[in-house]
């Protein structure tokens, strides 16, 4: 073993242990029961399919009654932790630059009419495989990529959505906090590469383009196929008629090729999985705002936000599927090739946050608890993240202890599920901060055979817009009554739910 790579193991020793020093001090209530329950989500064998089993890991030292009353009672310093995701170090790009992903992952709960604080989540491959909206906690995560092929994300924030909220505003505001957050910590300076958010179809790219006007960063969003842009205003001319001068170009139709005009840039690449991909791009592209939905409360004339629009066109798919084309618009002006094949090489890597979703719900366990309150949902959220931020940061430090019927893996190919193997081995050698359990007796708990005579509370079920506009409904209304429906002027910068609940 190299002395350069006894360093690298060494530093990564270092910040496993500063990181779980530095989680056990945001746990500022029953902080003991919480850091040995995500030691205990880190430790176990096996996926986690109830949260109670975690009690039976030799890392939890306490019983069941300290697991759940952690969770209901416990208090986390959510904004410490933010401090301490984002000082952890970083994946970037090959040219150094920071590539943040947003999305949006719902904890269904269907069934669960006394959780308050649901809202119709968007879903798509259950039952029939067909588009459904089923009630739960929908939960937007933004998160670093890595370049390359890996399941690996360095998640960084995590909102809940209440409902009624704007997916745009809320998203906006997080994206805003979570790149402040990075400036204080010294991730970006003044001279590096402007930081690159990739967004997918369900976000509004020019409307966040135009609410992070003010920051270093660049947007690169996906847009519907029947979408419909405008060039730049042409030159005013004298027209003996009078008018008003015209405010936007002509059109630019994704399904009219007629209509496309002449590519500024242009870029063919040979991929492994789908063939020659050609990216095509015209540049200084805007939609055409009205005042409605978003917009509707906007004060002056509305902004013309210029981009490029990028469609991306590849050869083949590898599971033979048709191979429809993908449009991207990205909010900076006169790309070139070498733009072009950044912003749309970035964007397939968006696709790693598909990975961590994965993990966090069949393997850490995410949505497995039958939590009641939406507090106690959120203090679930953030230890998961933190157990994996630990995953992330041992990466170095693991072994491969693969099953017989696995495939050998290199140390620095290995999966997150693969790092989670060791993990206890690693845990032995950074000890825990937490304290000695103390002995008590359980409470008497209700008589055998009486009833629960606490009947719990009902709630409605609310819905998530990207309009800003609310929309609600009883979870039971009587028949002949109609759902109630109710407005919500939510601005551009603030809206509900725009900070997780501790």
């Amino acid at each position: 073993m190299s002395l350069g790579h006894q360093d690298v193991l060494r530093d990564a020793f270092a910040e496993v242990s500063r990181f779980r020093t530095e989680l056990y001090g945001c746990l500022t209530a029953r902080g003991d029961a919480l850091f040995e329950l995500c030691d205990a989500l880190l430790c176990t064998d096996g996926p986690v399919r109830t949260l109670v089993d975690l009690a039976l890991a030799p890392e939890h030292r306490r019983g069941h009654g300290a697991l759940y009353g952690g969770l209901n009672r416990g208090r986390i310093d959510v904004a410490r932790l933010r401090r301490a995701l984002g000082s952890m170090p970083l994946p970037r790009a090959a040219d150094g630059r920071i590539v943040l992903a947003a999305d949006v992952s719902p904890w269904l709960r269907p069934d669960a009419n006394t959780c308050p604080d649901r809202a119709f989540c968007y879903t798509f491959g259950r039952g029939e495989g067909k588009h459904q909206m089923v009630p739960g906690w929908p939960y937007s995560i933004v998160a670093a990529l890595e370049t390359g092929r890996t399941s690996w994300t360095a998640v960084l924030d995590a909102v809940r959505l209440e409902p009624g909220a704007d997916v745009a505003a809320v998203t906006t505001v997080q994206l805003r906090e979570v790149v402040e957050r990075l400036v204080a910590a010294g991730q970006w300076k003044p001279g590096d590469p402007e930081v690159l958010v990739v967004l997918d179809a369900g976000y509004d790219a020019p409307r966040i383009a135009h609410l992070l006007g003010d920051l270093p960063v660049e947007i690169l969003g996906r847009l519907r196929s029947d979408r419909v842009m405008r060039r730049p205003t042409p030159p005013r001319v004298y027209d003996p008629r009078g008018g008003r001068p015209p405010k936007h170009g002509g059109e630019f139709v994704f399904g009219d090729p007629s209509t496309w005009g002449t590519e500024q840039a242009v870029t063919v690449t040979d991929t492994r999985l789908y063939g020659k991909a050609t990216a095509q791009a015209w540049d200084r592209l805007h939609p055409r705002l009205t005042r409605r939905a978003a917009w509707i409360e906007y004060d002056g004339p509305l902004p013309i936000i210029e981009g490029t629009v990028i469609r991306l066109a590849v050869e083949k798919l590898p599971s033979g599927g048709v191979n429809k084309p993908v449009w991207l618009w990205w909010s900076g002006t006169g790309a070139s090739t070498a733009d072009v094949d950044r912003c749309w090489q970035s964007f397939l890597r968006r696709f790693d946050l598909e990975h961590t979703f994965r993990l966090f719900k069949q393997t850490l366990g995410w949505t497995k608890p039958r939590l009641r309150s939406s507090e106690a949902a959120d203090r679930w959220t953030w230890l998961v993240i933190a157990a994996y931020a630990q995953l992330r940061l041992a990466r170095p430090l693991a072994t491969d202890l693969r099953r017989p019927w696995e495939k050998p893996a290199p140390p620095n190919r290995l999966t997150p599920a693969r790092v989670r193997l060791g993990f206890r081995n690693l845990r032995t050698k950074t000890g825990s901060p937490a304290g000695a359990p103390k002995p008590c007796r359980p409470g008497p708990g209700r008589p055998p055979g009486s009833m629960n005579r606490r009947t719990a509370t009902r709630h409605d079920v609310g819905r998530v817009l990207t309009t800003g506009e609310a929309y609600s409904r009883p979870a039971h209304h009587k028949k002949g009554t109609k759902p109630r429906r109710t407005v919500t002027g939510l601005s551009d910068q603030t809206s509900k739910g725009a900070s997780i609940q501790q």
